[in-house]
């Protein structure tokens, strides 16, 4: 099936797009008021950064002194720069909601769609802007045709709002859904790329996996996944909620079929807002799950992108989160998260009664660490690691590896990471 959308409009350039946060500059003052002043300026990245660097991008962020936030697999605070732009846009907006006025947010979306693209290294025609991970995978859900006879493939461990989607739409369209259930602990890429070969059957239209689990931050081998779907005639769809931000992403090199994200986790961008990336090759395999209008002016937005009115100012805004983590360096956030977490597993590891659920092998984790905390229960310990240590992490539940997990991303620090690890050792003692 074919999609017909409207004549193609140009966007605007970066340099555009820097006039357009300009005209909203009265707003700053309100911002600051916000925010409190403006930070020192963000240092050049170095090669090999130190402590101290770190210390300055933590200046980036609004976050309160003397409480380590390790919870950026739930929510990251949004970066200054994300939360300034926010701010302005807003403001110029409420001070002139005229259509005059508006029509320059649409040309700041459509800049905000290529840095987006930029990004994920992929072309803009092909990144519709959601409002996060669960609408994309929705939209994916919802727009494959599938029918009695055909079947899913999920992983067990995907999220379960993906789950839950398909195993909905199953019941009322007949498709049939077989889940790859997690192996425990991480096996290896080998392991999952073998189960996941045998789950694929010629009846197999979708592949459903996720990049990074949020259960134990396990780390699948995405584009070997993707590579196989699309050996058996099947389409691949790659949660990136826990990858997205946090990890360096070519998708052009992964060569998923359909990849989504959000921007108010790792990559510290404003709430609801998020990508679904569609690959040219499966665009005519997708339905739209919205009619309506105001519809993106390239690609996949023109036909997809009609969903009523947005909000520009958060779109706006996640653009400019992604280019302040293009400040700093993709692979260095990325090298910088994974070794904070490598350094809290180490300590936590350490701690008698705790058992680590997370993986130590660097080719199998990426920056969540979870862990069982003895005979603790992890509701009360998660609390009183707040109260008393000043540590926020998440409380999981459930049979499958249940226990307190750590997210930290580029701005914690050393010192965050040590005192979260004697917090648990001082509460289990």
């Amino acid at each position: 099936m074919t999609h017909e959308g409207p004549a193609r409009r140009p966007g605007i350039s970066r340099r555009a797009f820097t006039r357009l946060l300009a005209l909203t500059a009265p707003a700053t003052v309100a911002a600051r008021e916000a925010f409190g002043q403006d930070p020192p300026a963000l240092p050049p990245t170095p090669a090999h950064p130190t402590e101290a660097f770190w210390q300055s991008v933590r200046q980036q962020f609004t976050l309160p002194a003397g409480v380590a936030i390790l919870n950026a697999a739930n929510l990251c605070p949004a970066c200054r720069p994300a939360a300034d732009a926010l701010a302005r846009v807003t403001r110029a907006i409420d001070d002139d909601p005229s259509l005059e006025n508006r029509r320059q947010f649409g040309e700041g979306r459509e800049a905000a769609r290529r840095t987006i693209a930029a990004h994920l290294r992929v072309a803009p025609e092909d990144v519709l802007i959601t409002r996060n991970t669960s609408e994309g995978n929705n939209f994916v859900s919802s727009g494959v045709e599938l029918k009695a006879g055909d079947e899913v493939v999920i992983l067990g461990e995907n999220h379960p709002s993906a789950n839950a989607a398909f195993l909905d739409k199953a019941k009322r369209f007949g498709f049939t859904v077989t889940s790859v259930p997690p192996i425990v602990p991480h096996p290896g890429a080998g392991a999952y790329l073998d189960a996941f070969a045998k789950a694929i059957t010629p009846r197999t239209r979708l592949v459903a996996i996720t990049h990074v689990t949020a259960t134990a931050g396990d780390l699948l081998p995405a584009r070997e996944i993707c590579r196989l779907a699309r050996e058996r005639g099947a389409l691949s769809l790659v949660d990136g909620a826990q990858s997205f931000g946090l990890l360096d992403i070519d998708l052009s090199d992964m060569q998923p079929d359909f990849f989504t994200g959000s921007a108010h986790k790792w990559p510290c961008g404003p709430r609801e807002v998020g990508v679904l990336y569609v690959n040219p090759r499966a665009k005519a395999s997708l339905w739209p799950s919205v009619v309506s209008l105001y519809a993106g002016a390239v690609g996949v937005s023109r036909t997809h992108g009609a969903l009523g009115q947005r909000d520009e100012a958060a779109m706006i805004g996640f653009a400019e989160a992604l280019a302040f983590q293009q400040r700093i360096g993709p692979k260095l956030i990325e090298a910088r998260s994974l070794a904070l977490a490598a350094r809290l597993a180490d300590r936590l590891a350490a701690i008698p009664g705790v058992t680590l659920w997370t993986s130590r092998d660097p080719a199998r984790r990426a920056a969540i660490v979870t862990v069982k905390p003895g005979s603790a229960d992890p509701a009360r310990l998660a609390a009183a690691l707040y109260e008393k240590g000043r540590v926020a992490c998440t409380a999981r539940g459930g049979a499958d590896r249940s226990g307190l997990r750590f997210s930290p991303h580029f701005y914690n620090l050393e010192s965050e990471i040590d005192c979260a690890a004697d917090a648990v050792r001082a509460l289990m003692a």
